[in-house]
């Protein structure tokens, strides 16, 4: 086990995740994951490690897909080589220039750092509901808003 905690490849990890599904990489976005991880989708789809590249060629064979603008609210350790992204999100349509508060989102990743390399052990993409709570959903629509209008597109943050 490393002594140092990296929090700067866990960023790295999430972004690169985020870049490609931007770019309609299912191949890209498969292998960041660690070949016994998990990924939960938007729809509450349960996808195994080894089911990714399958289940996002057929997504991304269909259209295009929204951009992902996210807020990094949290990169907690839990440990030298294990950590937990917590983010905000919302999407961007193909050809549009603002955001679908309707599809606003909570990203949470974990990761592990095997053989030096860190890997996704579980993502799972929660629609940000805020049933009832409408200021909540303004809330979060006006911090990823600020992040897309400073020019981020999947970004750091």
């Amino acid at each position: 086990m490393s002594e140092i905690f990296d929090e700067a490849g866990v960023r790295d990890l999430y972004h690169r995740l985020l870049d490609s599904w931007r770019r309609n990489d299912a191949k890209e976005y498969a292998a960041l994951f660690a070949e016994d991880g998990m990924m939960v989708g938007f729809d509450g789809s349960q996808v195994a490690a080894a089911e990714i590249l399958g289940h996002l060629s057929a997504i991304f064979g269909d259209h295009r897909v929204a951009t992902y603008v996210t807020k990094v609210r949290r990169v907690r350790p839990l440990g030298a080589d294990h950590a937990m992204v917590q983010a905000i999100a919302g999407m961007v349509p193909p050809g549009a220039d603002d955001l679908r508060p309707e599809v606003n989102a909570f990203q949470t990743l974990v990761a592990e750092r095997r053989g030096g390399t860190w890997q996704i052990v579980m993502f799972q993409n929660t629609p940000a509901q805020y049933h009832g709570r409408p200021d909540l959903a303004e809330r979060h629509t006006a911090e990823i808003r600020e992040v897309l209008r400073a020019g981020a597109d999947a970004g750091p943050v």
